[in-house]
């Protein structure tokens, strides 16, 4: 378990976007999809799951004064998710995106940001102090792709490695909100040298390496980025592996004949990933402890595969645990 925690401490302080993620709900009498407004985000979603795990987080980042800002907020208070970091903008609305399911079973995302209220987050904006009542700072890739959002970004990294903070980095690649791949790649790059942790999917990975074979792209990462004491490698209906150390450790999925979508089952597994870096520390894994943080990783993101949403459905302790021992 994590060690107690003094008043006002906090185990995870994340930044970046929180969006409202419209996905299809059914369709209408018309034989147009229904499109439900859910509460999202990468950075949030990774929260969420945090919280439904026993610790305590809290938000940076910025909404529209809006009316979908305003059920951000709620949404992520609701999720016990501290949002004394959450900005809200009086000129620019609430970053939305469409979420719409490809006859393949991939999802094909359209957004409306440009600008968007998540990307409008400013450098003096950010809250030092939340940032250093944490133990680990976790960002993703989605606050690097715009100004001033990159300059904020930026400064919350400065702070984090000032404070000793474990960093914890996600690329979350999205290709149509870069200008091109060639900034994003540039920008991932910076994310990776400043992370000490890093949770990265199968396509990411052959994309930014340009290795079809996943151990040859980690060994490219790992000769680069010496930082790196843990990579997390997702990959979909294959499972995931874990590299540390001397280490490589690989774990099953949980395929689902009632899988609805996928959205959020990238965040559910990195939150499950960084809450085994809480309570075992950078230097506290070994064989068992890295396959155990793989089962429940991939257990919980595939519960979450079962709901619609992500934000307000990560499941409990209890959940994983129960459906992890209905598959012994």
């Amino acid at each position: 378990m994590s060690e107690k925690l003094q008043f006002g401490q906090l185990d995870v302080v994340a930044l970046g976007e929180l969006l409202i993620d419209f996905t299809e709900n059914g369709i209408s009498d018309q034989g147009n999809p229904l499109l439900e407004a859910n509460p999202g985000g990468a950075p949030c979603n990774v929260l969420s799951m945090l919280q439904k795990l026993g610790k305590q987080t809290a938000f940076i980042g910025k909404v529209g004064n809006d009316g979908f800002g305003n059920l951000l907020e709620k949404a992520i208070v609701e999720q016990g998710i501290s949002a004394e970091g959450l900005k809200k903008d009086n000129e620019v609305h609430t970053t939305l995106a469409l979420v719409l399911k490809l006859a393949n079973g991939d999802r094909d995302f359209a957004f409306y940001r440009k600008p968007g209220a998540d990307v409008n987050i400013t450098a003096d904006e950010i809250d030092e102090n939340l940032i250093k009542r944490a133990r680990l700072f976790h960002f993703g890739s989605l606050s690097l792709t715009d100004e001033p959002a990159i300059s904020a970004t930026l400064k919350a990294i400065r702070v984090a490695e000032d404070a000793g903070l474990i960093i914890s980095f996600d690329p979350n690649l999205r290709e149509p909100l870069w200008p091109s791949l060639d900034a994003a790649h540039a920008q991932i790059d910076y994310g990776m040298r400043h992370a000490h942790v890093l949770k990265i999917s199968d396509n990411e990975i052959q994309w930014f390496t340009g290795k079809e074979d996943f151990d040859e792209g980690i060994a490219v990462l790992r000769e680069k980025y010496p930082n790196l004491k843990l990579i997390c490698l997702s990959m979909g209906p294959d499972g995931s592996r874990a590299y540390y150390k001397d280490l490589k450790v690989e774990a099953a999925p949980f395929l689902q004949e009632g899988t609805i979508e996928t959205t959020g089952a990238g965040d559910t597994f990195c939150a499950n990933m960084i809450n085994a870096v809480l309570d075992n520390g950078l230097d506290g894994f070994d064989e068992e402890k890295l396959k155990n943080m793989l089962v429940r990783a991939n257990a919980a993101a595939s519960i979450v595969t079962t709901r619609k949403g992500a934000l307000r459905v990560m499941p409990t302790v209890e959940e994983i645990d129960a459906f992890l021992a209905a598959r012994q």
